[in-house]
């Protein structure tokens, strides 16, 4: 069995202005740039405020070794906004690459993480945020996606 956090996969930086900042990131190179995915494709979906996951915006570039992700949180109490306002502009949490969410999470818990947010679509592809900021200094995520690597 794959252990859960064994594979890197992207790193996630919450930021007040997604356009300033993909702009920036541009301007030295870093890119391109897409939104990811519809948040609403997660049919079962564990979150504070699910109406203020559903309002996140996201873009990712995918490097050659990791995927950088952006992240600009609503006005709602998210996670992300809470982390944006009492630390500022930053690394929000790393993601790691599963070939199972929900053996992924099960091997996590075990290990005395407890679950922060969850998503599932309905091929039991998405992912789980732990609350591990105090210990490990940011959040940790895994994440089994349809196509690997994406």
């Amino acid at each position: 069995m794959t252990h859960p956090f064994a594979k890197l996969h992207h790193l996630c930086i919450v930021v007040h202005d997604i356009d300033r900042t993909q702009a920036y990131y541009e301007s030295i190179g870093i890119g391109p740039w897409t939104e990811y995915p519809p948040l609403a494709e997660y049919e079962e979906l564990e979150a504070p405020s699910k109406p203020g996951f559903l309002a996140l915006k996201y873009r990712v570039c995918n490097l050659p070794t990791v995927q950088l992700q952006l992240c600009q949180p609503g006005d709602e109490p998210t996670p992300q906004r809470l982390h944006l306002d009492s630390k500022g502009e930053g690394v929000f949490h790393v993601g790691f690459e599963v070939p199972d969410a929900d053996a992924a999470q099960a091997q996590a818990t075990a290990l005395g993480l407890p679950v922060l947010m969850r998503g599932r679509r309905a091929n039991r592809t998405g992912f789980t945020y732990y609350d591990s900021a105090e210990g490990a200094g940011v959040t940790l995520l895994t994440r089994a996606t349809p196509h690997p690597g994406k």
